[in-house]
Parts: structure tokens; sequence; C-alpha cells
């Protein structure tokens, strides 16, 4: 069966095909073409290249200059700031280079002395209006740059052992040999061994050098800090407005010198957050994003510290916080902070009982903030808790409230004024040397009188136009004066 099948399958003619005719009714089928992988990596790469320039755009923005560049470059009211100012060489640890601090002061020094100590994010020049008030109703009232901020140093040099290693190191090493033994020295060992003996110079020589590393103190060297600037400027009863990070920075310089402190203002300041966050001060990218571009960090103030600022006010305090290290200061500070810091124990100290307190806190800024104030006070019971209608950083005159500073300067000087009033013990500032020897060459008869013009001195403005102010630690007008310029 299977072979009468095959052969009748042979002999059956082939069919004939019919010549197919276009169906003009089918569509033609699209021909799919296969993804170009040329296409991926040209975006990939565009884009990639757009990254990095802008990145590159925005970190020149943020590019350290040298001090007196820097200071050029400053806005009108951030060199009206400093011109007003002095400058306090203080001892952050006692093996250490002298520290350059930046105050500002006004009102009679025979009043009460109310000392003003900023949070991280912030300086003296935040506080420049609280303090003209309360000099202007008459309270002698100190703004701080704490260093790493402001105009205080935010940079120390330091000796470092610097090791040439790896490739260029061994490079670096034949060459010094070329140098000291001649170029014919190098083609002889070549000719001879076949290469450069650089295996030989397994002795790495330790060549220090000096290099500018951010300051970034923790709490016990801001209190020592704090506790020179007081007593170097004469302060013997203080009121202290420890304001956001700086009551946890502070609150143990406080315990232990207590009969140095006549009241303590807790000013918005929890002891486990700071109102401006760091992580953006230290994530790639994101920081060059907000200090490089004065719109995007005034609008993190007012997010997260001010209600409401001005743009004046927020470049002035970008280009103080991104200038002259500022920002590496600021991050390695805040990763020093006490966050475990215990208020309660704190307030119960032995130290602290007779010392008057106030809690001055923001009203409207968010119902978390004011259920953290309420925690403070609970931790505090002797305090006396008051509201204020600012945000976070209430000493920041804002656009729609511009008497924030006032309100603040008013509040404070109801609590001070409601305190005894404090019996200074006087103290009469030292006249430089320099300046003393000036005054005897010029009058050699006359020394009773300029000495007797200097006690005078004491009970006017430091700035007035006197030849010697200068000299004691005041600045010129340029910002030049006063050995300042790390």
């Amino acid at each position: 069966m299977a072979y009468i099948t095959e052969e009748q399958q042979k002999d059956d003619p082939p069919p004939i095909s019919k010549p197919s005719t276009p169906n003009l009714t089918e569509k033609p089928k699209s021909t799919s073409h296969s993804p170009n992988p040329f296409a991926f990596w040209a975006y990939f790469t565009v884009s990639v290249s757009l990254i990095t320039f802008l990145f590159v755009s925005l970190s020149s923005l943020i590019t350290p200059q040298d001090p007196k560049s820097w200071f050029l470059s400053l806005p009108s009211n951030l060199r009206l700031h400093y011109s007003k100012g002095r400058i306090i060489k203080v001892q952050t640890n006692p093996n250490s280079s002298p520290v350059e601090v930046f105050t500002i002061e006004d009102g009679p020094r025979n009043s009460e002395h109310v000392v003003f100590v900023h949070g991280l994010g912030c300086s003296s020049f935040s506080f420049n209006k609280v303090v003209g008030s309360l000099g202007s109703s008459g309270i002698h009232a100190v703004a701080v740059d704490l260093p790493g901020s402001g105009f205080s140093d935010k940079s120390m040099l330091v000796e470092e052992d610097h090791w040439w290693a790896g490739v260029f190191g061994r490079f670096k090493d034949v060459y010094d040999d070329i140098k000291e033994k001649g170029l014919f020295w190098g083609f002889d060992q070549l000719i001879e061994n076949g290469y450069m003996p650089y295996e030989d110079n397994k002795v790495r020589v330790s060549r220090p050098r000096k290099v500018a590393r951010p300051l970034s103190l923790g709490p016990e060297e801001m209190g020592r800090v704090l506790g020179q600037v007081i007593d170097s400027m004469n302060l013997d009863q203080v009121h202290l407005v420890l304001h956001d990070s700086a009551f946890g920075t502070s609150a143990y310089w406080v315990a232990e010198n207590s009969g140095k402190v006549r009241s303590v203002t807790v000013l918005d300041s929890a002891p486990r957050e700071t109102a401006l966050p760091l992580w953006i001060l230290e994530v790639p990218v994101i920081r060059e994003f907000v200090l490089g571009l004065s719109f995007v960090y005034n609008r993190v103030v007012n997010v997260c510290c001010a209600k409401s600022l001005s743009n004046s006010a927020a470049e002035a305090h970008r280009v103080l916080l991104s200038g002259r290290s500022g920002r590496e200061s600021i991050v390695g500070t805040g990763k020093k902070l006490n966050f475990s810091f215990d208020v309660a124990e704190w307030a119960g100290s032995q130290g602290l009982n007779s010392v008057p307190i106030q809690i001055l806190w923001s009203s409207g800024w968010s119902k978390e903030w004011s259920e953290e104030g309420h925690k403070v006070a609970k931790a505090i019971p002797q305090a006396k808790f008051v509201r204020h209608a600012g945000g976070r950083w209430p000493q920041l005159s804002c656009s729609d409230m511009e008497d924030s500073s006032d309100e603040l300067a008013e509040k404070i000087a109801q609590f001070v004024s409601s305190l005894p009033r404090t019996i200074h013990e006087v103290k009469e500032e030292p006249l430089p040397e320099h300046i003393r020897r000036m005054f005897d060459e010029a009058n050699p008869g006359d020394h009773h009188h300029h000495h007797h013009h200097h006690q005078d001195h004491g009970e006017h403005d430091h700035h007035d136009d006197h030849g010697h102010v200068l000299g004691s630690g005041y600045m010129d007008a340029y910002g030049l004066g006063g050995g300042w310029g790390h």
C-alpha cells in the first residue's frame, strides 16, 4: 500500500499556481525597525554632559576666594555691619592657634548686658536690628559670631605630614634623585639595569605642610569661646539669649558659670533639631543649588526658618554661609551637637536654681513646633513662657511683618527690666601699648590728660571717631583692620 500510494503521487501532474493579484483593499504590513542603541547612548551622553555642566557652573558660584576679594564682593549691608564690629581673639584649645571672633554691640555699657548667641546657619548679622533696638532702649546688647559663622574665622591652618605615594610618588622620588645626582645617572641606570631604580626608594620622607581645615567645634569648645568673649569684653553679669542650636552648645557653660549669668532666654531652641536642615548643606548637587542660587536659598529659609524674608537679607545670609568654608564648618559643627541633651536635668542642676529663665517661642509656626515648645517649658518648670509672632528665626525682619525684630527686642527688654538691676563691677578696657606710646610721643608732658580721656571713653559709644578705636580691635572702613583675613 505504501508503494502504490507513492507511485500515484509521482504520476499526478503538479498543480498550476495561479498568478496572485494584489489585494488593493489590504493595507501593507508595516516593517518594524529594531531599536537603535546609538540613540540611547547619545541621549545619555547629552544628559550627563548637561548635568555636569550645571554642577560645575553652580560649584563655580561658591568657589572659595581670598579674604580680600571675598570682602570686596560683599553686599553693602554686610560691609556696613562689619565696619561696626570688633575682633576678639580666643583660644579653643590650649595648644591651638588663636581664633578670631567677630562681635557687635550697641547701647551704654553701664546698663544691663544682653548677649545673643546664634544658632547654626545664622550670625550676628541676623540680630543686627534687635541689637540696635535694645541699644536705643538703654540696654547694652552684644551679638557674637561663633567660630565657623559670620565674620569669625571659619578655618584654621594646621600642619600635616604629606606622604608621596603611588605611581606619582615614585616618579617624584626618581625626579628628586636625578636632580641630586645628575641627568646622566638616570641614563646609566637605564643602560645597566634596564629600568629606573624607584623600588629602592622604599623609605618615604614626610613633608610637613600647612593645610586650611574647617573649624568644627563641639559644645565644650563653643562654651569656652563664649566665656572668653564675655571676659574679654569685661561683661561681669550677662543676660544670655540662646537661639536655636545655641541652647545645646552653651548650656553646659551656663551651668558651670552660673555666677556670671544674670538670666537665660531660650529662643525657639529645641535640643534635638535645628531650624535649617543640615543635610541640604551636605548632599552634593543639592547644596550647590541651595547656596549657589539666591532665590532657592530664600525659599528654603522661608519654608524652614522664617515666615517671609526680604531678598537682600536672604542674599546676605547666603553669602555669609557659603563664603570662606562656612558650609563645611556648619556641617561639621552640626555633627558634633549633643542631640541627647537632657533639658530637665540641666534645669534642675544646683547652679541654675537662682537663675531666671524665659522661654520665648513662636506662636504660629506650626502645631508640631508649638507642642515642642510646651515640652521645653515642661522640662523647665521655673521658666516664664512667652510667645511671639515670628518664625523659628524671629530676629529676622520680614517683608510682610517689619516689626518682628522690634517685637523680639521689646519682649527681651521687658524680661530684663522685670529683674532687679545688676550692680556692675567697673572695669576699664586697657589702652593698647602702641597707642599709649603714640600719645606719649605726641605730648610728652600731657600723659595724664590722654589717660583720663580713655577712662571717660567708657561712657561713650565704641564707634565714636577716636584715634585709638582701631587699635583696640575695631574694624576700619574696608574691613581689613584687626588682623582679620583667614
